[in-house]
């Protein structure tokens, strides 16, 4: 039975239940969200485009891409989200799009590989239409391949194809695609927030989409955030809309049919897939030069590294440390943002790309990674088993937005596990840049045993008298000290840091698994905390 107190419909539920997830709608209540945090309004206003799902007036699927002049996408409150565009008659979804429709939304950066989603019901404008959100919710990166984009001058749309089976062109291509975005949804009894649309993002290696004939596709399923929001969904409606995108060109390829889940993955071409989604072609519409926007892969940035330093911290987190093999400087980056690397590992096709964060002081010499190896993580397993001192990898930019806010008023870290790693970056650069400014540090671990860097976090306390630390472990040892090792047992709740006194304008940072973010966001704005005061990174799977 839905309530109020879940997020997730019965697929959903339902899907998580086969895997073994339980209890995760309690863990990411304030996770999944009836309204957009600041971070989130900023980040669709700044983006060319959006994509979309729906459904067309015979009950069909589609997943389309919408875009327009700079500034098209605004929101002029957490609750709504404004397109000042309106769709091509010949897009699938142009004649379905009415006041009181519910639709899924996806918002994607493909230089930087950020992405939020969101669902919500739809009301038309003059110049457009207005989502009022029903849930709202951010992504990880993996995954994505980065590209570029250019805008190119408009001109008369070219005459769509509409056919029930894949030509033989529109089969090479989609073998040769990186990326598509998929659109599934379903409307339950009741009007639940989860009732309505979801727009999501698949990418792999070129050829991840293995087409078995001209009417049947094969999509595989990796590791995500445990939400099932795809697959729950297909779960209760089996209609699904698909769309591959020509970057070159500006064209899209919009499939739709039937699809059903195989959770065994038997035959995947990828042996990293979990589960295969088969799709039964029921349509295919194909629409050349449909945007005004091309794309080209971004490698203008990336760059060799070596690996001059690796410690073990504990038995589960190592340090890796990377310079130019030349010994130039590396570019500065801000505290909070991740690096992008690229690993080429034997018998894998392509290269794994994953984002970690950076650990270290920002005007170091050199790059600081600080990974967590994960018992099924391709990318963290190479790296502790494999890379050592004066192997080398390809390394983008370091890129994202959770950063220090500006300002001196109090700075609130929160982190668990190896959540710590933008914290503590973010500590070196404020104790560098604002030793004045009041920070706190809370932390939690399960013991001494599982807590890394903290001895580096106690130096730089020691150095500044306005940082003060909170280190909570969960499973202390007999061989952890109270008040030398660790303050407090038990895990960091929003109580304890509300206990602490800091103030109504105080800024808080929160980084860990996101039933931890979610707990910790949920409880301080019920203590009063505005939401816009509150920034949050998450990383992992919720299980």
């Amino acid at each position: 039975m839905l309530t109020a107190d879940t997020p997730f419909h019965a697929g959903e539920r339902a899907a998580q239940a086969r895997v073994g997830i339980t209890g995760l709608a309690e863990r990411v209540a304030g996770f999944v969200r009836p309204f957009m945090p600041d971070q989130h309004r900023r980040f669709f206003a700044e983006l060319p485009f959006v994509v979309l799902a729906g459904a067309d007036a015979e009950g069909q699927h589609w997943v389309t891409l919408l875009d327009g002049p700079e500034g098209f996408i605004s929101s002029p409150d957490a609750r709504a989200l404004t397109l000042a565009t309106t769709p091509d008659p010949q897009d699938p979804l142009a004649q379905s799009l009415a006041s009181g429709t519910d639709v899924g939304l996806l918002g994607i950066e493909l230089s930087t590989r950020r992405r939020n989603r969101m669902s919500g019901r739809l009301r038309q404008t003059g110049a457009g239409f207005v989502v009022e959100v029903r849930q709202s919710f951010g992504n990880c990166p993996q995954y994505i391949h980065a590209r570029r984009w250019r805008r190119v001058p408009p001109r008369p749309a070219l005459t769509a194809r509409r056919t029930s089976a894949l030509s033989t062109d529109q089969i090479a291509r989609i073998r040769l695609a990186d990326t598509l975005f998929i659109g599934t949804g379903q409307t339950g009894a009741s009007d639940h927030a989860s009732n309505g649309f979801d727009a999501s993002h698949r990418g792999g290696a070129p050829g991840f989409v293995t087409v078995t004939d001209s009417t049947h596709l094969q999509i595989p399923d990796y590791a995500g955030n445990n939400f099932f929001n795809t697959i729950g969904n297909l779960l209760e409606t089996p209609e699904i809309g698909l769309v591959f995108v020509d970057f070159e060109k500006g064209g899209l390829l919009h499939v739709t049919g039937k699809a059903h889940i195989d959770w065994e993955a038997p035959g995947a071409a990828d042996p990293g897939a979990l589960r295969v989604i088969h799709v039964e072609i029921d349509a295919v519409l194909e629409r050349p030069e449909a945007l005004s926007l091309r794309w080209h892969k971004d490698d203008a940035d990336l760059r060799d590294l070596v690996v001059v330093g690796k410690r073990q911290e504990t038995a589960e987190i190592a340090s890796f440390h990377f310079a130019a093999p030349d010994g130039a400087p590396l570019p500065r980056f801000e505290a909070g943002q991740y690096l992008p690397i690229e690993l080429e590992i034997s018998g894998v096709s392509d290269r794994i790309r994953r984002n970690y964060s950076l650990s270290g002081a920002p005007g170091a010499a050199t790059y600081r990674l600080s990974i967590k190896r994960e018992a099924h993580g391709l990318a963290s397993r190479y790296m502790h088993d494999w890379l050592e001192i004066g192997d080398r990898l390809r390394a983008r930019s370091p890129s994202g937005d959770f950063r220090v806010p500006p300002g001196s008023d109090p700075l609130i870290l929160v982190s668990a596990g190896v959540g710590l790693t933008p914290m503590l970056s973010m500590l070196h650069a404020a104790s560098e840049a604002q030793p004045a400014r009041p920070i706190w540090y809370v932390h939690g671990a399960r013991d001494g045993a599982h807590h890394a860097l903290h001895a580096e976090v106690r130096a730089l306390a020691a150095r500044a008298p306005s940082i003060r630390t909170r280190v909570f472990y969960s499973r202390p040892r007999a061989s952890d000290r109270p008040g030398l090792d660790f303050d407090t047992g038990g895990r960091v709740t929003a109580q304890a840091i509300s206990a602490l006194g800091v103030g109504a304008t105080a800024r808080y940072m929160l980084c860990g698994p996101t039933g931890f973010v979610s707990d910790i966001r949920t409880g301080l704005e019920s203590a009063g905390v505005a939401p816009d005061q509150i920034q949050a990174e998450t990383f992992g799977p919720v299980g």
